[in-house]
């Protein structure tokens, strides 16, 4: 028989008790990514769920082995930059932006972290990148290059109505892109013989006023520009009310009432992003991840506002469509 003196049992016993616990302690901390957006949970309702789809495909489940830390501007862009600082000092295992002004607010706010971004711009152009293929220094992601879409969005608008003399883009004028989408679509009006008018809305005086203007200067055609953001509400009730033709950068706005969307498709770009992250995660420099570029772009028709307007949809223009609304 093996005698066990008290205080040694005593000793094993504790230490047998408060083993769990010492390795537990011992484990890596899981890692954190920080989500620097603009706009609110609701308007990124058709991306998150991509993003995380892509972030899975990677190995990662967001509450099981990673853990994402959201940070929301609403529509107000100069808080992106407060908002980086945050999580830069939260020490995230990286940054993943969505829209210019918030990859543009992290790479100003770390040049260590890793950064991920979905941009609607040429990011070598926005100087958040040296090129496509060599990124370079800490930051990579997603182009969708919405704002060169102005052009052809023009030559949709200008398919549906033909004998339209004026049309508008309304932009955000602090945005970042708003110059290269107004010269997009100015060089496109001139080659259809069609005056161009610009419009700029910053806040909601902003787009009632824009709106007045349509009215007064009989605008016969609207292009809404992705600077203004993602929430689309507004403006799709603007247009009904007014009875402009518009055309929207994103499918979102067709089903939520809008005329026409032409546009980059968001919901493979945002699993992208996710797959991106991923593979940041498990170490991979951004450095040596080439910018993804989104080609595939979407024509979507809603054939019951169209009904509302008073327009009838060419049968060309239907037979080109991705998905028509009924």
């Amino acid at each position: 028989m093996v005698h066990v003196r008290r205080r040694q049992f005593i000793t094993l016993l504790g230490g047998a008790a408060t083993w769990p616990f010492t390795a537990r302690a011992q484990q890596p901390a899981m890692p954190v990514i920080g989500m620097l957006r603009w706009g609110t949970p609701a308007t990124a309702a058709d991306e998150l769920p991509a993003f995380l789809k892509g972030l899975s495909d990677a190995g990662y489940v967001e509450g099981q082995n990673v853990t994402i830390e959201y940070r929301w501007s609403g529509s107000q862009n100069d808080l992106l930059p407060v908002l980086a600082e945050e999580l830069v000092r939260r020490r995230v295992n990286v940054l993943v932006t969505q829209t210019t002004p918030a990859a543009l607010a992290a790479k100003a706010a770390t040049v260590t972290i890793p950064i991920l971004f979905s941009v609607g711009a040429d990011p070598v152009k926005l100087g958040l990148v040296r090129s496509y293929n060599q990124p370079g220094g800490n930051i990579t992601g997603i182009s969708a290059l919405n704002n060169v879409l102005a052009s052809k969005q023009l030559e949709v608008l200008h398919e549906l109505v033909p004998k339209a003399v004026k049309i508008a883009i309304l932009l955000n004028p602090d945005h970042p892109n708003a110059g290269s989408d107004e010269s997009d679509a100015q060089s496109a009006a001139q080659s259809f013989g069609v005056r161009l008018e610009t419009l700029r809305a910053r806040n909601e005086r902003d787009l009632e006023e824009a709106f007045a203007i349509v009215d007064r200067q009989r605008v016969q055609g609207l292009l809404i520009s992705p600077t203004l953001g993602d929430s689309p509400d507004r403006v799709i009730a603007l247009a009904e009310r007014h009875a402009v033709p518009a055309i929207y950068p994103w499918r979102k706005h067709a089903f939520a009432g809008g005329l026409l969307s032409y546009g980059s498709d968001r919901t493979e770009a945002s699993r992208q992003l996710g797959l991106y992250t991923g593979r940041i995660l498990k170490g991979v420099s951004p450095a040596n991840l080439p910018v993804w570029e989104a080609v595939k772009v979407e024509l979507v028709i809603n054939l019951k506002t169209a009904k509302t307007l008073g327009l009838e949809i060419p049968p060309t223009l239907l037979a080109r469509a991705d998905e028509v609304i009924e």
